[in-house]
């Protein structure tokens, strides 16, 4: 936004008009006391080519994934983002749109946004999709508010412990005003999965939902099907985590029982950003659509016949009775959900499984090399994984494994995940991703960095 000074005379004009004489009364209720009387410790003002050099050059600090190879994951991923997203992703018209308040004023939006919640839908076997929501944490929130207003049940919310942990922190925030609390069921160390008999054993009759994560947080794969079949025996709601991309080579959440699938779709056409902004995917049986957070667009006809969209729900405070709200969500990433359906459409089923075929193929790959050094390890070598995977440092390396990290990123890497950042006692693992972007020889040289890493 442009600075538009005031001369001397605007101002007089404007100190006049409220009434005072000048600027510093205006700060008279403040007491002396606190008030600031030295000039701000700033350097002095430079001019524009001396402040753009200066930017330039912290700007190059930054190490981006444009800048070296990126093995991070942990929830967001490097995957390549074809020139098509962007360039149609960035025509003024999506790109300027913002929530569409008159909203059959706005078919394109509307039609962009159909088109997601159908491809959503179709992803993950679900029966409806809302327009989206902020981020993969506060959609698996959104649904645990969705499970106990469907059950009637306030106990619990049950999470197991091999969800992502800062899915666990948002659930623990949304709940923390309600009755409901949350119970976080602990995974086997030792093989980085639940136990069938402890998530049993762990669900009572006021239990709304189960939150799962497939795969789960360390990359593994669970009997995600045994375990929902567990929770709804129970009565309880099945909520599961997805990384969408592994939809392309993995059963459907549908198909194996789940009632509400949620996820980040960071990873379907959205660069990484240094962190954001994310894109919230959630999607249900139609059963409970009344419920469902968010908006949700529809299809019919005009009275001329012609196919056309409109809002059939909009679910937050501000359209209906706040007592009839589902949720305070007051917007939709309908830029990033734009750009997930223009990849999904440029991908196809098969390209779609051709990326998470390739990431697949060349995590495993950059697992056997990693492990092949004395020192590492899979942490849970009898966890299946999809493109990601946990590696054990060795105490008698001497190293932590944040410390391995560190050497392997001064050799021109993202190198991985130091869990100890989320799990305090695992301080001798990492974990590495893999993506389609990543090549044999990127994998050949990461070897070589953590070999004399641990040297």
């Amino acid at each position: 936004m442009p600075f538009l000074p005031q001369t001397d005379d605007d101002r007089e004009v404007m100190l006049k008009t409220i009434g005072v004489a000048s600027a510093d009364e205006l700060f008279d209720v403040i007491p002396d006391s606190v008030r600031l009387r030295r000039p701000l410790n700033l350097p002095p003002a430079l001019g524009e080519v001396e402040l753009t050099q200066l930017l330039n050059e912290l700007a190059a600090l930054n190490q981006g994934v444009d800048h070296r190879p990126c093995f991070l994951g942990g929830g967001a991923y490097d995957h390549f983002v074809p020139a098509a997203v962007d360039t149609l992703a960035s025509r003024g018209e999506f790109f300027t749109a913002y929530t569409p308040y008159q909203a059959e004023a706005s078919q394109g939006t509307l039609q962009a946004i159909f088109e997601y919640q159908t491809l959503m839908a179709e992803l993950t076997g679900m029966e409806i999709s809302n327009a989206s929501l902020y981020d993969g944490p506060s959609a698996a929130a959104e649904a645990a508010l969705m499970a106990l207003a469907v059950t009637g049940r306030e106990g619990k919310i049950i999470a197991v412990g091999t969800v992502h942990p800062e899915i666990r922190q948002t659930l623990e925030t949304f709940l923390i005003n309600l009755p409901a609390r949350l119970e976080v069921v602990p995974f086997d160390p030792s093989t980085g999965r639940i136990h069938p008999e402890t998530l049993e054993q762990a669900i009572d009759e006021t239990t709304a939902a189960v939150v799962f994560q497939q795969p789960n947080i360390f990359g593994g794969l669970e009997p995600i099907a045994d375990l929902i079949a567990i929770a709804r025996a129970k009565g309880a709601l099945a909520i599961v985590s997805v990384d969408p991309i592994s939809l392309g080579l993995l059963k459907k959440p549908g198909d194996y029982g789940a009632d509400i699938v949620v996820g980040e779709g960071q990873g379907l056409g959205n660069h990484l950003n240094f962190g954001g902004p994310l894109l919230g995917i959630l999607t249900c049986r139609e059963a409970f659509v009344r419920k469902m957070p968010g908006r949700i667009v529809g299809q019919t006809t005009d009275h001329h016949g012609k196919r056309c969209w409109v809002l059939t729900l909009q679910t937050r405070e501000q359209h209906i009775r706040r007592e009839k709200a589902t949720s305070n969500i007051c917007t939709n990433q309908g830029l990033l959900a734009l750009r997930s359906s223009i990849y999904l459409a440029l991908l196809g089923p098969r390209g779609l499984r051709q990326v998470a075929e390739v990431s697949t193929r060349r995590a495993h790959l950059a697992a056997e090399k990693l492990t092949a050094i004395p020192g590492l390890s899979l942490a849970f070598p009898d966890l299946p994984f999809f493109k990601e995977f946990v590696l054990k440092v060795d105490p008698a390396t001497g190293k932590t494994a944040r410390q391995v990290l560190d050497l392997v990123n001064a050799q021109g890497f993202h190198g991985g995940l130091a869990l100890d950042r989320w799990f305090p006692e695992m301080t001798d693992a990492l974990m590495v991703a893999v993506t389609e972007k990543r090549t044999s020889a990127e994998i050949d040289r990461l070897a070589r960095a953590y070999a004399s890493a641990l040297a």
